[in-house]
């Protein structure tokens, strides 16, 4: 049961934090008009914090930061700058709000990768299902400024960061006082940039990445663009009321994927539920612009699917790090994993409005995700053919 207990603080604090994440992101059209912004600085409002986020995930592996300082405390800290950084958006102008996201970015890093290793301590058993919650934490948080967004519609944007501020702090204060490492700590390590090398030089490493890496080409592309998706589309009555509260749904929908995919994976197997998830986003970006148009009950329930789907197997690849890394090197494997992951992103995000461009519209902008999922589950359906995959889930791959 304390197992459990903490899960929901540590889940707590992440939702607090991880909704400074999209904040800008749910009030892009305010920025524009007030700030004159063309649309490439528009999209570098969410990259910014991509670009952060892989920097701070990047230099916190190559100096072993997440496996030598305590986690809570770096987790408090990060959290700390997560609030103030995303407050700056409150009183400086558009080159501001851009070094202001950054910086958000890299304190995201250091509660994202730690908030992971530190709830596999607490776990050895059901840890898919654990970190399946954890990730849907993130979930939930990541969708807050949409949800904000769209029952606060014609409320000043400054609204918007306010909250979001608040709840990082809340957050920090959570990290501070409340978390503390599980009864199954990992090793401890020693500054040795050499360790961050075996992500590439280690087959079921290099497997379980290059699956994740597929993953990440889908997934935050797709959160930071359903609602320019939504927007366009033609399709009357309008589902849920508006594009903002479809997106909060779509996202927010992810947690109920996190929770199924943490289930799955503990049973049938890491690659198996990756996969799987894999293939039934995949076919969802296939698929959604055959209803660009309608009906409006098919293009909601294809888009919760997607959104359940795109990121209920993300927690399983970092399960798979725990399983399959040196343990006094795991956090810095997951935080190698993510900063690459997070990198994809930044392209994926900056190249799918250009591709719409390209292509005239919306309707069929999602097909440039499709080669994540399908790179992705054919990388986990190899290390499903490993004999190293016998670590994973107790055997269960």
């Amino acid at each position: 049961m304390a197992g459990w207990r903490m899960l929901a603080i540590i889940c707590l604090g992440v939702v607090g934090v991880l909704s400074t994440w999209f904040s800008a992101t749910a009030i892009v059209p305010e920025l524009i008009r007030v700030w004159q912004l063309t649309p490439g600085q528009a999209a570098w409002l969410t990259n910014a914090v991509q670009l952060g986020f892989v920097a701070g995930a990047l230099g916190a592996s190559l100096v072993n930061l997440p496996d030598i300082l305590p986690m809570h405390r770096l987790m408090t800290g990060a959290a700390l700058l997560a609030a103030l950084s995303n407050a700056a958006l409150l009183v400086v102008g558009p080159e501001g709000a851009m070094i202001a996201r950054f910086v958000t970015g890299v304190a995201l890093a250091g509660v994202y990768p730690p908030a992971l290793k530190l709830m596999a301590t607490w776990f050895v058993k059901g840890r898919g299902l654990a970190l399946g919650v954890l990730i849907g934490a993130l979930t939930f948080g990541s969708s807050m400024p949409h949800l904000v967004r769209a029952v606060a519609d014609g409320v000043d944007w400054h609204v918007v960061v306010w909250a979001t501020s608040a709840t990082a702090l809340g957050g920090a204060l959570v990290f501070g006082l409340l978390v503390r490492e599980g009864p199954n700590p990992f090793g401890r390590a020693t500054f040795n940039p050499r360790q961050s090398l075996a992500v590439f030089t280690d087959r079921p490493l290099l497997l379980a990445n290059i699956g994740y890496f597929g993953h990440m080409w889908e997934l935050y592309a797709m959160w930071a663009w359903i609602l320019a998706f939504a927007a366009a589309s033609n399709v009357e009555p309008f589902p849920f009321g508006s594009p903002s509260m479809l997106s909060f749904l779509v996202v927010a929908s992810g947690v109920i994927g996190c929770l199924a995919g943490g289930w799955l994976s503990d049973r049938i197997g890491r690659c198996l539920t990756c996969a799987g998830m894999m293939i039934v986003s995949g076919a969802c970006a296939a698929l959604i612009g055959f209803y660009f148009d309608g009906p409006p009950l098919v293009l909601a329930l294809l888009a919760l699917l997607w959104g359940v789907t795109v990121i209920g197997d993300s927690a399983q690849f970092s399960v798979s790090v725990t399983e399959l890394a040196e343990s006094a090197f795991v956090g810095t494997a997951l935080a190698l994993q993510m900063g690459i992951g997070f990198g994809l992103t930044v392209v994926s995000i900056w190249a799918l409005p250009l591709f719409a461009e390209w292509i005239g519209g919306w309707q069929w902008a999602f097909l440039f995700l499709l080669p994540g999922p399908l790179i992705g589950t054919c990388a986990m359906l190899a290390l499903r053919r490993c004999p190293e995959a016998a670590a994973l889930a107790h055997g269960a791959r």
